[in-house]
């Protein structure tokens, strides 16, 4: 049944004679919403439709090279670019095009043969265990990361990463639940903690340790080590070494007859089921030469007072503020809608990227005029090799959260924004704007208080003023 008023005129004539008299400019008051075109049954005009126009056809042009949020806005990247390209005939992985629309599509400022600077976990083997499982990205899966590896990897309650240690320094950051860890130091001393969600632990080269789940959920965490050549079947396992050692050694070694190791585990356990520990207080070993280490192993990364920007928040743990880690530093970054990791690089290391949560659109540049542009969600590793200019733009509609990894004692940047603010104007003008002065003067007024603002967030008049110039 029809919506009438007292004059028994339906709700779309009485929209279509207002919106009709609005035309000749007449001031009759209509209420153009999307609720008044539902109840006449006519479409929705285009300003009040929620999906935007897809940028992957042949008539759209953007000068601008602005970032598209392909699985946000459920769009099928092509390649197609101001009026170049065509479309795709054959096989498509649609999925795999959204999480990389700029692959299907690069900005016109791309250029060169930059190698493959991104792989998602989601493509490394799985190893399942008992109560576990792990996964690794080396030099081996991605071909960029030379100088850090990693490892995910998820315990249950109760389960044991067994006793062992490694040629390389191991860091950890803790993605989700509880965790135990124990460890001895070089000089024989004692170590027990408990961790949760975003703390830290790190192990030089060679130190003893074992790993265990704790809470109903166990624990899933992030392991990086200080060598892309790892291998996670590479480690000295404790179970592994006694299966190839004679018992006659064992038994000498411990003092005990042979007999009592007739049953040792006649091959490594890797990760197992564990009996779920008591308190530290209550488990903590008591005999006669046992020492506390004087050593601290961990730290909790996000216990940290974060250094606040304009647009997230970053949290930088390295020897500073970690002295055990000699050989890794990080940052931990939350980047919001919008914002922009400023343009920066690192002079003293690789940076090895891990990325929790969001969306997020990187540039490379390589000097000699190549540059390459990789889209990263959540699971995803990417590197940027030392001294390479660089953006992280959050293209999504949640803040990014990403860990930012170095082979390093300390974490170093240098920000172009301050470069530029620290640099004489004439030379900075002379530069970039020698042809432009008018411009020049509104980008010196910008960068001249040379404030370093490490995620930040561009002004949204700024941002609007650019959208309208793009043509669709």
């Amino acid at each position: 049944m029809q919506l009438r008023n007292s004059h028994g005129l339906s709700a779309w004539q009485l929209l279509a004679a207002g919106l009709a008299l609005s035309n000749t400019g007449l001031a009759v008051p209509v209420e153009d919403s999307p609720r008044q075109y539902l109840l006449a049954g006519l479409d929705l005009p285009p300003k009040y439709s929620k999906k935007p126009k897809s940028p992957y056809n042949p008539d759209y042009r953007d000068p601008y090279d602005k970032a598209v949020d392909a699985v946000g806005n459920k769009l099928d990247p092509l390649p197609y670019r101001n009026g170049l390209g065509t479309s795709v005939l054959g096989p498509w992985n649609r999925e795999r095009s959204r999480q990389s629309p700029d692959l299907v599509r690069p900005p016109s400022t791309d250029h060169g043969n930059l190698q493959n600077m991104r792989w998602s976990f989601a493509d490394s083997h799985v190893r399942i265990e008992e109560g576990g499982w792990t996964r690794q990205t080396t030099v081996r899966e991605l071909g960029a990361s030379v100088e850090l590896a990693a490892v995910n990897m998820r315990l249950d309650e109760g389960v044991i990463r067994e006793l062992h240690w490694h040629k390389e320094a191991e860091w950890a950051y803790v993605l989700d639940g509880q965790v135990r860890v124990t460890a001895i130091d070089y000089e024989g001393g004692n170590f027990m903690d408990d961790l949760k969600k975003g703390d830290l632990w790190y192990f030089p080269s060679g130190v003893p340790h074992s790993l265990q789940g704790l809470g109903q959920n166990g624990t899933e965490f992030l392991l990086i080590f200080d060598d892309g050549n790892f291998s996670e079947e590479s480690t000295f396992i404790l179970s592994d070494w006694l299966a190839h050692t004679p018992k006659s050694v064992i038994a000498k070694n411990f003092n005990l007859a042979p007999e009592v190791f007739a049953h040792l585990p006649e091959k490594e356990k890797y990760i197992f089921q564990g009996s779920v520990p008591g308190s530290i207080d209550e488990e903590k070993p008591t005999g006669k030469g046992v020492k506390k280490s004087k050593y601290n192993f961990v730290h909790r990364m996000l216990e940290q007072e974060p250094h606040l920007t304009s647009g997230g928040e970053v949290r930088i743990t390295d020897s500073k503020n970690f002295p055990i880690s000699k050989t890794v530093a990080a940052a931990h970054v939350l980047i919001q809608p919008g914002a922009l990791r400023e343009m920066h690089w690192h002079p003293n290391a690789d940076e090895w990227n891990f990325f929790i949560r969001g969306r997020a659109r990187v540039t490379i540049f390589a000097s000699e005029g190549s540059a390459r542009t990789f889209d990263y969600v959540p699971g995803d590793v990417g590197i940027v090799p030392r001294n390479m200019g660089h953006f992280v733009e959050n293209i999504g509609d949640e803040p990014i959260e990403m860990l930012e990894v170095f082979r390093a004692d300390e974490f170093r940047d240098f920000s172009l924004f301050q470069w530029m603010g620290e640099t004489p104007k004439k030379m900075v003008v002379d530069h970039l704007f020698q042809d432009d002065p008018e411009n020049g003067e509104i980008f010196w007024s910008k960068v001249k208080s040379a404030e370093k603002d490490e995620v930040t967030l561009p002004d949204p008049d700024e941002e609007e003023a650019a959208s309208g110039e793009r043509e669709l």
